[in-house]
């Protein structure tokens, strides 16, 4: 095949709005159905519904939508009162299926939405903080998770949580100290993007989740 062809194609191939195609919604609602009944699948379909609108949207229009659709749509409660353990990170299935689960749960829906609403995944971190937190008028740490986009890659992130409600620069949210952060790709010490510290099979629970999605039909 000639060059010039080749790189015609090659060009069509990047243009082209990626797909949602990676999300097996047949075996996701046969799964939902088994483990938690009917009354959670308007949920999973708004979701569904939700994921092929935003598909061919600008990046920022995605972040939005998928933001607040998992915060308008789950309740949030830690662990123990939904898992009976104390710290389990549950699949988006899980979150969908239970209405129900805490900053990691979210931030996990929130990231898997993203990337299979064609968003890189290069741009996308779940970031561990320690997020300073009024309780009572007095502010205490705690551990807590977010999930943070990156435009390119010196650019500032930008942070979808829980806890605001609107999604904000990093710089604007003084609240949260980096711990680490990861994606598929790799594991990160703090948020910096001078290189990864190592891959993320590090991390047994990251490892876990992503094998109990794949096996519930999310790649």
């Amino acid at each position: 095949m000639p060059l010039s062809l080749c790189l015609i194609m090659a060009l069509v191939f990047a243009l082209k709005p990626p797909a949602v195609h990676a999300i097996d919604f047949a075996r996701l609602r046969a799964t939902l159905v088994l483990r938690f009944g009917p009354d959670r699948l308007p949920v999973l379909e708004q979701w569904q519904k939700t994921l092929s609108e935003i598909n061919g949207l600008e990046d920022l229009a995605k972040l939005h939508r998928i933001n607040t659709f998992i915060n308008d749509n789950t309740r949030f409660l830690d662990d123990e009162q939904v898992w009976q353990q104390k710290d389990y990170w549950a699949t988006p299935l899980q979150l969908i299926g239970r209405g129900q689960g805490d900053c990691e749960d979210l931030a996990i829906a929130k990231y898997y939405s993203l990337k299979n609403a064609g968003i890189e995944i290069a741009k996308l971190r779940l970031v561990y903080v320690r997020a300073q937190i009024n309780q009572s008028g007095k502010l205490q740490t705690q551990a807590h998770m977010i999930l943070a986009y990156y435009s390119s890659p010196l650019s500032e992130p930008l942070v979808l949580d829980n806890l605001v409600a609107d999604i904000r620069p990093a710089s604007q949210r003084n609240d949260l100290q980096p711990v680490f952060s990861f994606n598929h790709e790799a594991l990160w010490s703090g948020v910096a993007n001078d290189g990864p510290s190592s891959n993320g099979k590090q991390l047994t629970r990251w490892e876990d989740l992503q094998m109990r999605a794949a096996e519930e039909g999310m790649d």
